[in-house]
């Protein structure tokens, strides 16, 4: 019997929660419902995600709690990274998968669920250029801050990285496709949209860049705010700079991976970029937009990394200043160049590195925010805070702005901001305006 209720579990990127959206407005598109908290699902999708070891091993872990007390469970359906990378050796390793779908081939889900409800075993890992766009459905809902992908896959083999092998080449999609699926999130609520790709400043159409793409989603009636991510170094050109400083619904925030702060482990991890070159990117982002909010991303204890190039990593921290970082131990991904690499690092010693990276990326994060105290700007409510009464927002640079109000999400409130802490601030109401 088909299924009538379904649950999707993301792991991972962001891009995982765009595709997870979208493959839930395929199923509702089938007459199916998503299942209401607490309650048993007749289909669950996890979503997976295979840039480290941890996140594949809890999708698998997940798909074994789902067993019932009875002994039975519900249709399961490995979808993302993961089933892109094991294909049907996913199944052998857990049994109780029914499905395995890659992230390119997701609008087949619907099908493949029938097909599994029949008693069939379906597998589709195929790689095709983003067929799966044009087969979905029309946006019709959307969060008060929305995912739009428009580039997928990375062409940069980062010698770590897994990307390249499950989510393909690069590709971009068409200019009108993208500007149609903004426009109707903004008609289905929408005020902020946040553009996301692998590498989403390779985007392009012709000679159109994601600086004119960004130029011309400013122009739509209702979007207040436009953030993209993830960039990559290589890709950030002046165009897409000068933006930062001309569109007022850009918000001063750019995460720009970096990855290392030593050019000898840089060139080891194959990243284009040297700190140096790094750094003056920067620079000239600085200059288009003195206000702007920096994050970037590190992995620690690449094989062959000495304690001297990570001290030169915490020197890249303390020259940029942060505003928010993240920051991982370096995973070894199977099938990856990196794996195979002399003098791996021990888990003891990333540990420790780890944590005076941490350290040293809170002590920016926390003098970023409170660079901000005293500032009169708007934050976009986006949740429902802890206390009563309390909501949470967004500021501009992307700050967690807690604050006692009445407003709902999606509204977009003045605020002064009145305190900081290293992970977030409070605020107090000034006035609150139309979106």
């Amino acid at each position: 019997m088909n299924p009538k209720t379904f649950k999707i579990k993301n792991f991972g990127c962001q891009m995982n929660v765009y595709d997870g959206e979208r493959m839930g407005e395929l199923l509702g598109a089938q007459g199916m419902a998503a299942a209401a908290d607490g309650e048993d699902a007749d289909l669950v999708v996890l979503n997976t995600c295979h840039i480290r070891e941890k996140a594949a091993e809890k999708a698998y872990s997940d798909v074994g709690r789902l067993r019932r007390e009875d002994g039975s469970k519900p249709l399961i359906a490995l979808a993302g990274c993961v089933a892109q990378a094991e294909g049907a050796e996913a199944r052998r390793r857990s049994p109780m998968i029914d499905l395995v779908v890659g992230p390119q081939a997701y609008h087949r889900l619907p099908d493949m669920v029938a097909e599994a409800a029949r008693g069939g075993r379906p597998v589709d890992t195929d790689m095709p250029a983003l067929s799966k766009c044009g087969a979905r459905p029309a946006r019709r809902r959307a969060t008060p801050s929305a995912f739009l992908t428009v580039q997928e896959g990375c062409d940069k083999f980062c010698t770590y990285c897994v990307v390249p092998y499950t989510r393909g080449a690069e590709v971009s999609r068409p200019w009108d496709e993208v500007v149609a699926e903004a426009r109707a999130l903004v008609d289905g609520g929408a005020c902020e949209i946040v553009l996301l790709g692998q590498n989403v400043n390779a985007w392009s159409d012709g000679d159109r860049g994601l600086a004119e793409l960004i130029r011309e989603m400013a122009k739509i009636d209702g979007l207040a705010r436009i953030r993209y991510t993830t960039s990559h170094p290589a890709d950030m050109n002046d165009a897409l700079i000068a933006a930062h400083g001309e569109v007022e619904k850009l918000m001063p925030y750019l995460h720009l991976p970096v990855q290392s702060g030593s050019d000898r482990i840089l060139k080891a991890m194959n990243r284009s970029h040297t700190t140096d070159t790094y750094l003056r990117l920067l620079e000239k982002m600085r200059g288009a937009r003195p206000d702007i909010a920096l994050s970037g991303d590190f992995i620690v204890g690449f094989p062959g990394e000495t304690e001297q190039d990570f001290e030169e990593t915490l020197r890249l921290v303390d020259a940029v200043r942060y505003a928010a970082a993240y920051s991982f131990k370096y995973s070894a991904r199977p099938g990856t160049p990196a794996a195979t690499m002399e003098d791996q690092i021990s888990r003891d010693v990333m540990e420790d590195r780890l944590r005076r990276l941490h350290e040293r990326i809170n002590l920016h994060q926390l003098a970023f925010n409170r660079s901000k105290v005293g500032m009169d700007t708007q934050i976009l409510i986006e949740r429902i805070g802890r206390r009563d009464g309390q909501m949470i927002g967004k500021s501009p640079w992307l700050q967690s702005v807690h604050l006692d109000t009445d407003a709902r999400p999606g509204d977009l409130i003045d605020v002064t901001l009145v305190s900081a802490g290293p992970q977030s601030m409070a605020g107090a109401v000034r006035e609150r305006v139309a979106a």
